[in-house]
C-alpha cells in the first residue's frame, strides 16, 4: 500500500487520538494500526513517527522486536501453528504440513496473490485443548484434519473471521479440581469493602499476617514488596499486572483472566490501594487478544458500579483505574523489567538491576509488578485475614497453587491444590498412568525423574509458575530438551552475549548430536556452555535456559548417549561440501579441488 494521506488520515488519526498521542502507548498504537492494514507499512511509521515527535529507527525497533508486528505484507490470513512441546506430542506438525501442502507453500511464506502466510510460534497458552493455531492473532484449539481442511476452504473463500463457525473459537477452562479460589464465589466489592475497613496499613497488616509469596516464579513476599513501593519516595505509583504467561505449559492466568477477572481486578484495586496507586495496567499477552473486549467490558462495569474510578465506594480521594495493554509475542517480556519497558512503548528488553521497579518503574516511578494468581488471591486475604490464609498449605509456602497440566495425561487442565502436594498424587489425579518425567515450571523449570514423584510443590522443594508437563514412557527427553533450547534461542531478546550466543551454541550442539556427529566432547560442551550462561547471562532467560538440558543430561542420560559416536571428536562443519560453489564458479570438479579424507 503507497503512502495516501487520506488514509493516514482515515486510519491512523482516530488510533492516535484514542490514545492521546502518547508515545508511551506505541505499542497499542501499532497493534491497531495492524489490525486495520494487515501489516505496518513504511508510510504508516512515518507517519507515526512525526506525530508522536519519535525517531523513525525508534519505531521500527518495536517493530522488529515483536514477533507480532510485520512491516511487510503476510497475507490478509496469517496463520502461526503453535511449536510448544505438547503441540508436537499432539501432532502439529503434520497439521502443519496438511495446510501448507494444500497452498503450495513453504513455511514462512506469503502467497503470491497476498492471501496468507503459514508459520509458527512459540506456546500460545492453549496446551490443555492443542494443538492450536492462531489466525490474525485469534486462537483456534483442538486441531484435526478435518479442522484444518475446513479452515483451507474457508481461507480459499475468503470468508472474514466473523463467519467462522464460533467452535472454531471455543476456549475451554477445563478447570479440574478447585480448592479456596475457584471454589469460592466472589461477591464484586465485598473484598475491597473489607480492605477500606481494615485502612491502608491495615490490609498491609494481613498480607504480612498471611506470609503471602508471589504466584509468578520467583516466590517473593508479596507484602514486602508492597510495603517498599509504599515508602518508595515519590507521588505517583503504579500497579502492574503481569498476565504475559509465556512460560511454555503454563496457560493457568488465561483461566483467571477468562472467567475470574473480576478477583483479578479487584485485587489490583485492592492492591492500589495498599500503596497508595491510582493507576493499574494489565500487560496481557498478545496471544489472548481474543479476551479484549470482553475484558474492557468488565473494566466498564466496575466503572459503573464505582469500584473503579474516582472516590472508590465512597471512600473521598481513593481514586484507582486501570488500563488493559497487549502484548506483541515476546517470551522476555515476562520478566517484570521488560514488561515495564514494553508498558512504556519501547522494545522489552530486561533493565539492569538495581533499581528496582518497587522505586524506579513504570515512567521510573515506584511500580508494583505482580503475577495474575498473586493478584487474584490478594482478594481471599482481604475477605478472610491473613491468619487463615497462613493455616492453609506449609510453613513456608503458604496457601494454594493453581497448576496447569498437560501432556501425556487423561485429564490435562488447572488443578488447585494447597502447597505440599506430591506430585505422585497430582499424577493420579489427571490420569497420567505411565509418567516418566514431569517438567515442573514450564522450559525454565525443573525435569523431575520417576524417583522423585515422592517430592512436594512447594517453595522448599519444587517450586513452579504453575506448569507441569507430564512425559510418557514412549517420549524422547532428548528431543524434549532439544525443543526447550530452541525455544530460548528463538525468545532470547539479544541484550547480552552470554544469552545470545550461548542459547545457539547449545542448539548447535544439540542439533549435531541429533545428526549423529556427537562425541565425548559435547556432551562435555553441553555442561560447560550451561555453567556458563547461568553465571554471566543479564536476566532470568539465559540463567536458566541451560537447565532441560543440564537436567535431562544428569536424569536421562542414555536418551543422549545412545545417539553418539564413540570418537573423541567429529567436526560439525563440512569443509569440502562448503567449497562448492567455489567449485562451480571455477568449473572445476577434479580431485586436486577437493579435500581428501586425510587433508
Amino acid at each position: 500500500m503507497s503512502f495516501d494521506n487520506s488514509s493516514a488520515v482515515g486510519v491512523l488519526e482516530p488510533i492516535l487520538e484514542r490514545y492521546s498521542r502518547n508515545p508511551h502507548h506505541l505499542m497499542q498504537i501499532l497493534r491497531e494500526t495492524q489490525e486495520h492494514l494487515d501489516f505496518i507499512p513504511q508510510w504508516a511509521t512515518d507517519y507515526l513517527a512525526e506525530a508522536l515527535a519519535l525517531p523513525r529507527t525508534q519505531i521500527q525497533s518495536v517493530i522488529d522486536f515483536y514477533a507480532f508486528f510485520y512491516d511487510s505484507p503476510r497475507g490478509k490470513y496469517r496463520i502461526l501453528f503453535s511449536d510448544n512441546v505438547t503441540d508436537r506430542m499432539q501432532g502439529n506438525m503434520a497439521l502443519l504440513s496438511r495446510m501448507l501442502s494444500k497452498f503450495g507453500l513453504t513455511q514462512g511464506q506469503a502467497s503470491g496473490d497476498g492471501l496468507l502466510s503459514i508459520n509458527t510460534t512459540s506456546c500460545t497458552g492453549m496446551c490443555d485443548q492443542g494443538p492450536a493455531l492462531l489466525v490474525n492473532n485469534h486462537a483456534i484449539t483442538r486441531l484435526s484434519s478435518q479442522r484444518i481442511d475446513q479452515i483451507c476452504e474457508l481461507i480459499k473463500e475468503k470468508k472474514p473471521l466473523a463467519e467462522w463457525p464460533a467452535e472454531f473459537f471455543r476456549v475451554e477452562d477445563n478447570i479440574r479440581r478447585k480448592d479456596v479460589l475457584l471454589a469460592t464465589e466472589m461477591v464484586n466489592g465485598q473484598a475491597l469493602k473489607r480492605a477500606i475497613e481494615l485502612g491502608p496499613k491495615g490490609m498491609l497488616a494481613e498480607m504480612k499476617a498471611s506470609n503471602f509469596r508471589g504466584r509468578g516464579g520467583a516466590g517473593f513476599t508479596t507484602a514486602v514488596k508492597w510495603e517498599a513501593c509504599r515508602n518508595a519516595p515519590g507521588t505517583t505509583r503504579y500497579v502492574v499486572c503481569n498476565a504475559d504467561e509465556g512460560e511454555p505449559g503454563t496457560f493457568k492466568d488465561r483461566v483467571l483472566m477468562a472467567s475470574f477477572s473480576e478477583r483479578v481486578f479487584e485485587g489490583m484495586t485492592i492492591a492500589g490501594y495498599a500503596i497508595g496507586a491510582a493507576k493499574g495496567f494489565v500487560y496481557l499477552r498478545g496471544e489472548y487478544r481474543y479476551m479484549l473486549e470482553k475484558l474492557q467490558a468488565t473494566l466498564e462495569a466496575r466503572r459503573k458500579a464505582n469500584l473503579l474510578g474516582k472516590d472508590i465506594l465512597g471512600q473521598k480521594g481513593f481514586d484507582f483505574d486501570i488500563e488493559i495493554h497487549m502484548g506483541a509475542g515476546s517470551y522476555v517480556c515476562g520478566e517484570e523489567t521488560a514488561l515495564i519497558e514494553s508498558l512504556e512503548g519501547k522494545p522489552g528488553k530486561p533493565r539492569i538491576r538495581p533499581p528496582f521497579p518497587v522505586t524506579h518503574g513504570y515512567l521510573d516511578q515506584p511500580t508494583v509488578v505482580n503475577n495474575v494468581e498473586t493478584l487474584a488471591k490478594a482478594t481471599l486475604i482481604a475477605q478472610n485475614g491473613g491468619a487463615w490464609y497462613h493455616g492453609l498449605g506449609t510453613k513456608l509456602s503458604t496457601g494454594t497453587k493453581l497448576l496447569s497440566i498437560s501432556g501425556d495425561c487423561d485429564h490435562p487442565g488447572i488443578y488447585e491444590y494447597p502447597f505440599g502436594v506430591r506430585i505422585a498424587q497430582i499424577l493420579e489425579d489427571c490420569g497420567a498412568r505411565n509418567a516418566m518425567a514431569v517438567q515442573v515450571g514450564g522450559a525454565a523449570g525443573t525435569c523431575v525423574a520417576r524417583h522423585e514423584f515422592g517430592r512436594k510443590i512447594a517453595f522448599e522443594d519444587v517450586s513452579t509458575s504453575g506448569a507441569l508437563m507430564v512425559f510418557g514412557n514412549n517420549r524422547d527427553m532428548f528431543e524434549v530438551a532439544r525443543n526447550f533450547m530452541h525455544f530460548f534461542k528463538h525468545e532470547s531478546c539479544g541484550f547480552c552475549t552470554p544469552c545470545r550466543v550461548g542459547t545457539t551454541l547449545i542448539c548447535d550442539t544439540l542439533d549435531k548430536i541429533a545428526n549423529g556427529k556427537g562425541t565425548a566432547y559435547e556432551m562435555n560442551e553441553l555442561s560447560r556452555l550451561h555453567q556458563l550462561l547461568r553465571s554471566a547471562s543479564h536476566c532470568g532467560l539465559g540463567q536458566s535456559a541451560g537447565r532441560p538440558v543440564n537436567d535431562t543430561l544428569q536424569k536421562f542420560r542414555p536418551s543422549y548417549d545412545r545417539r553418539l559416536k564413540q570418537k573423541d571428536f567429529e567436526p560439525a562443519f563440512d569443509l569440502d561440501a562448503a567449497l562448492i560453489p567455489a567449485r562451480e564458479i571455477t568449473a572445476r570438479d577434479d580431485i586436486d579441488a577437493h579435500l581428501g579424507a586425510d587433508q
